[in-house]
């Protein structure tokens, strides 16, 4: 079955997809194991666009899981994660989820793989919102072709479990297949005429294509061309840094990798620190403009952290910028404001 939903259909950005309710509860399986065969073998999660690998970006916009498994050999990383490792390791992208899907409990699950430099928690939002707002197996981005990306999308823990199920109790052909009349190959799970349900065959999974699952899931569609780019090529990889560094993205990026950097996971208004740095620039000094933002970051630390203490501490420095402008622009050349000749500093 195939159906399309909008993005956004939750009318708000932002991690829940919802607005004025809790966030959903959902675990998260990220796959970061491929062989990266296009960029020659290179370290592909590892790789950085904005100063940030693309794992670290995408376990950004999955922030707020409750579980994050990665399915891959354990690597430093911006956030604490659990590690899972499919088997045999390198098996593919269905035996990765299967692992990963081991170490989860809720009852959506989102699945993304590791490269994917542009996606954001508003998108796992809308594919949650999506997943919610009907009976679907599954909600998957599709992109600019209007092609399936099953590693950008929020299951049903329960749907994903039952297919790979039955995928893995299905013999693989060369364990069932013998020359005729010759005796049955060894690892064959039932002999002619036996009725028993196959057991479940390990490794199984291993090499099967994603198209295995999907066609067994009812999903519903939604457009993220965006979102949905990933970085397969150096070309890609290329493609993705340039845009980042575009005038209506350079800011966000620059901030989001200086938080990853410093381990800081903050939401602040950035456009009140940039007036509080122009109006200490253009007030007082220019260098007084990241002095005084260095001193409201200090300042909001020590009253507790947090968007409100930021706030707080950047409006009274902007207050004090302003009436620091005020005073040089009441006052004459060589007089201080309120002194008459005879008292003042420099008076002879």
């Amino acid at each position: 079955m195939t159906a399309h939903a909008s993005p956004g259909t939750s009318g708000t950005s932002g991690t829940s997809g919802t607005s004025g309710h809790r966030p959903p509860v959902y675990d998260a399986v990220v796959l970061a194991g491929g062989a990266a065969r296009r960029l020659g073998g290179a370290d592909k999660p590892g790789v950085r666009v904005g100063g940030r690998a693309l794992l670290d970006r995408v376990l950004g916009a999955c922030a707020d899981a409750r579980t994050t498994v990665v399915v891959a050999d354990p690597r430093p990383t911006a956030r604490p994660v659990r590690w899972a490792r499919e088997e045999p390791p390198g098996g593919g992208p269905l035996a990765a989820l299967e692992a990963g899907l081991r170490h989860t409990t809720a009852e959506h699950v989102v699945v993304l793989s590791a490269d994917l430099p542009f996606l954001e928690p508003a998108t796992v939002g809308d594919l949650l919102a999506a997943l919610r707002a009907g009976d679907a197996d599954g909600a998957l981005l599709i992109d600019a072709e209007g092609r399936d990306q099953p590693l950008v999308a929020a299951y049903r823990t329960a749907a994903l479990h039952r297919v790979l199920t039955s995928l893995t109790t299905t013999p693989p052909t060369h364990d069932i297949a013998a020359a005729p009349g010759g005796p049955a190959v060894p690892g064959s799970h039932t002999a002619p005429g036996d009725s028993a349900a196959p057991a479940p065959h390990r490794g199984a999974l291993a090499g099967l294509p994603l198209r295995r699952l999907t066609a067994a899931l009812d999903l519903v569609r939604v457009p993220g061309h965006i979102a949905s780019f990933d970085c397969d090529t150096w070309d890609d990889i290329a493609s993705a840094r340039a845009r980042i560094r575009e005038h209506g993205h350079v800011l966000d990026e620059w901030i989001s990798a200086v938080k990853d950097e410093l381990g800081i996971d903050l939401d602040v208004d950035t456009g009140v620190l940039l007036d509080l740095a122009r109006d200490a620039a253009h007030g007082v000094a220019r260098p007084a403009a990241p002095l005084t933002t260095f001193l409201v970051g200090y300042a909001a630390a020590r009253a507790g952290g947090g968007p409100e203490a930021v706030a707080e501490a950047a409006r009274k420095a902007a207050a004090l910028a302003l009436r620091w402008a005020d005073e040089e622009a009441a006052a004459e050349p060589g007089v201080a404001p309120d002194a008459t000749p005879d008292t003042r500093p420099d008076a002879e």
